[in-house]
């Protein structure tokens, strides 16, 4: 069976304009809306994790590989969503997060992590060895280490795939990105002036270095595997800045993609982009477009005006306090944010709450703020919200609950938040 992946390859092959969204996150209420929106629009959904979030240590959901994979595959299995309408994907798999370590020890990690991936079932793999780590050379890396890198992580990954094909014979052989030129994960974190867009010489130095030596580890035909390239095409955002995409700007490096009629781009920090952006994006070959703070912030910011008129509806001893249970878990907890936010204490507190960058994305899975959350919802089915009131602080869900497209429950405005931005991207790769 061919991975879905490879089939967008195809007929984009063909002249056809698709691409797919790419959800990266691990929030249950995220995951669940692009599980939904798979069935309502019958088509796989892309869901990532990144190295920090799922990893063999845990990382800061608690949970390894093969954890986040069944998590997945049981809420998909309660809306009956077949398991091969889900594309899982592993993203910046590689030193990212022992970059402090010296060579050794980092990529003896980041093979154990690949291969749990792949082991677990993820069909997509972001190889990212191009951060430096603690006994690399001053300057930046070479294309030369960071494709030797990921040779290693590539074979690491097979290992995990042929086992588990050794089991479950119908498993899909992975698809692999490869790319050094990668935004900070989870946007900027000073003010930016502008954005270098990749050159097309690095990517042609990209897919000819790694060409190069996987040929000479003995991998040549793991190269078709590899589908896109990660580039920075101009798009990036920060706290309260949002870089929205060039296509003049982009151009020259889009239409590089002519020589290489196997890859596509893959975008990362496409997150707050308008529609219109989005679609350009697609048409100029970036067709992976990954999205994951906007997702949050979405969900942030209906949980919020839920609040707002939880304030006007409820007894005061009754409400949940959300926004307020929120802030008092991210200063108790600063680890988070703290290396993030700058200003004095009035432009952290804006920060924490309104940031783009979203590091309340962080909190707002933990068992105390969820607490809070579920709480909102009791409390909004008890005293309802009447419809003036959601014009006034929901005016896009307003307009789906009098059309008969949403029903009026608070958890269901809540999932809308998130939809609010997936929407953006459901219309730039076509699907509505």
């Amino acid at each position: 069976m061919k991975h879905p992946l490879q089939e967008m390859m195809d007929r984009r092959k063909k002249g056809e304009i698709c691409g797919i969204p790419s959800y990266c996150s691990a929030n249950e209420l995220v995951l669940e809306q692009a599980l939904r929106r798979a069935k309502a629009l019958n088509t796989p959904t892309l869901i990532e994790a990144t190295a920090n979030q799922v990893n063999q240590f845990g990382g800061y959901t608690g949970m390894v590989p093969k954890d986040f994979y069944d998590m997945v595959l049981k809420m998909a299995q309660k809306i009956a969503l077949p398991e091969n309408m889900i594309i899982l994907a592993g993203d910046h798999l590689g030193p990212l997060t022992w970059q402090n370590l010296p060579e050794k020890e980092a990529m003896e990690n980041s093979i154990q992590l690949v291969y749990q991936y792949a082991r677990a079932g993820f069909t997509k793999i972001h190889l990212d060895t191009s951060m430096k780590v603690a006994d690399d050379p001053e300057g930046l890396l070479s294309t030369e280490t960071i494709a030797r890198r990921g040779a290693v992580l590539y074979k690491a990954a097979m290992k995990g795939y042929e086992e588990l094909k050794a089991e479950k014979p119908e498993a899909m052989r992975p698809v692999f990105i490869i790319g050094s030129e990668v935004p900070i994960p989870g946007g900027a974190q000073e003010e930016e002036d502008s954005l270098a867009v990749t050159s097309p010489d690095a990517f042609r130095d990209t897919v000819a270095t790694y060409t190069r030596v996987f040929a000479e580890e003995g991998i040549a035909g793991g190269m078709e595997d590899v589908i896109a390239v990660v580039v920075q095409p101009g798009v990036e955002f920060g706290d309260e800045q949002v870089f929205l995409y060039d296509h003049d700007a982009a151009v020259e490096l889009c239409s590089t993609l002519k020589e290489y009629p196997g890859f596509c781009f893959e975008g990362h920090s496409s997150d707050y982009q308008s529609p219109e952006c989005l679609k350009k994006m697609v048409q100029d070959g970036i067709a992976i477009l990954k999205v994951g703070p906007a997702l949050t912030y979405g969900l942030r910011e209906a949980l919020f005006a839920l609040s707002m008129m939880e304030k006007e509806l409820v007894p005061d001893e009754k409400q949940a306090h959300f926004m307020e249970t929120l802030e008092k878990v991210m200063l108790e907890n600063p680890g988070n944010w703290q290396k993030h936010y700058h200003g004095d204490d009035r432009q952290l507190a804006l920060a924490r709450k309104y940031s783009f960058s979203d590091r309340a994305r962080y909190y707002i899975g933990l068992p105390q703020v969820v607490a809070s959350m579920n709480r909102l919802f009791d409390n909004l089915k008890e005293y309802p919200i009447p419809m003036n009131m959601l014009h006034q602080y929901m005016p896009l869900a307003y307009a789906k609950v009098r059309d008969g497209l949403l029903p009026l429950d608070a958890r269901e405005l809540a999932l809308d938040g998130i939809q609010t931005f997936m929407s953006d991207y459901e219309y730039a790769v076509g699907l509505v």
